[in-house]
């Protein structure tokens, strides 16, 4: 369970995912590159400036850090639904300690849109167990 420090930074993570609908940033896209970024690298980590930063300053990073890889247009999610992700990414990683790039694999950004419906209305706890077994009954049917 996250401390108030840690809580906040989910919060923080989750407005910054609310922001693409304001960039017209690909939802996708940005979420994948995200996961596997450096900045989402230093959010795991147990201190760093990045967390003392805001939703608007972590998207300067990224957006300059992907160097215009980022497409502008395409599907872009619900404002909830981004909140949530966003949320439940960070929150996963204090719930189980793994890191944004060992967690991505396991929720694709597609299964977490796939089940926002249903998942969001859970404890984050629940959501990311029933994420977690998902991810196994996946990895069994390959």
């Amino acid at each position: 369970m996250p401390d108030n420090l840690q809580f906040k930074l989910c919060d923080i993570q989750g407005r910054l995912f609310e922001l693409l609908i304001q960039k017209k940033l690909n939802s996708r896209e940005f979420i994948e590159f995200f996961m596997q970024s450096a900045t989402a690298k230093a959010l795991d980590l147990l201190y760093h400036r990045f967390q003392w930063a805001g939703e608007e300053y972590l998207l300067k990073e990224i957006i300059e850090e992907a160097d215009g890889k980022l497409p502008s247009g395409g599907e872009i999610f619900s404002k909830d639904c981004l909140y949530w992700i966003g949320f439940l990414y960070r929150y996963w990683h204090y719930y189980t300690g793994e890191s944004s790039a060992e967690i991505a694999p396991q929720a694709p950004v597609s299964t977490m849109k796939r089940n926002y419906g249903s998942f969001h209305c859970m404890a984050p706890e629940l959501a990311i167990e029933d994420l977690k077994e998902i991810s196994e009954q996946n990895e069994k049917n390959t």
